[in-house]
């Protein structure tokens, strides 16, 4: 699979951005991310680069409503990663194997959340900030020119409790200003971090 430059730049930035924002530490890590493991249980990973084939996204969207946003498309075939806290959001995971059938699994983990989703235009490609529930998606009902979506967090609880939709909030306007956001946030981290 080959990313434009720019794109390719833009994602190692967003990646490289993983360390500045989570411990990279889990119980659960598939053991081709595994750096080391210090602690009973607990296991510290890093993001691996990869190549895989577009055909890959065929099965994805046999079960999807719509085609991911075109830099997601390129994140998705080009790194593997545990899920990781990035501040404004969780990115879920998506599990080195051979296609992206781990990451669909991780869109359809609670069946209740996808059943929901689904129907009314929205696929989740991660969660609320921190330990939040509250899934993070995309929301398909209005692609932009650019084939990018907004993406919104909707409240796990109205979902869970009276099947419905309540947006929380739009945490971007796109996924590639949610990428910008992610990486200038990153950058001021650095930076406060280099000034002590």
């Amino acid at each position: 699979m080959t990313v434009p430059d720019g794109d390719a730049e833009l994602l190692a930035q967003f990646v490289a951005a993983f360390e500045v924002f989570d411990d990279m530490c889990s119980l659960e890590v598939p053991a081709n991310l595994i750096v080391r493991s210090d602690e009973p249980g607990f296991k510290y990973w890093r993001p691996k680069q990869v190549s895989t084939p577009r055909a890959a996204l065929n099965s994805l969207y046999s079960e999807l409503p719509a085609r991911f946003p075109p830099l997601y498309e390129s994140l998705i075939l080009s790194y593997r990663w545990a899920l990781v806290g990035l501040e404004a959001f969780q990115l879920l995971p998506n599990k080195p194997a051979e296609d992206l059938a781990p990451l669909l699994s991780a869109i359809m983990v609670d069946p209740c959340l996808f059943q929901t989703l689904i129907p009314a235009g929205y696929v989740q490609f991660g969660r609320g900030p921190y330990s939040s529930y509250d899934p993070v998606c995309f929301d398909i009902r209005q692609r932009h020119k650019s084939g990018e979506f907004r993406v919104v967090q909707i409240d796990h609880e109205e979902i869970l409790c009276f099947d419905r939709i309540r947006e929380v909030q739009e945490i971007a306007p796109s996924f590639r200003e949610l990428v910008v956001q992610t990486i200038m946030r990153a950058e001021a981290v650095r930076g406060n971090r280099s000034s002590y």
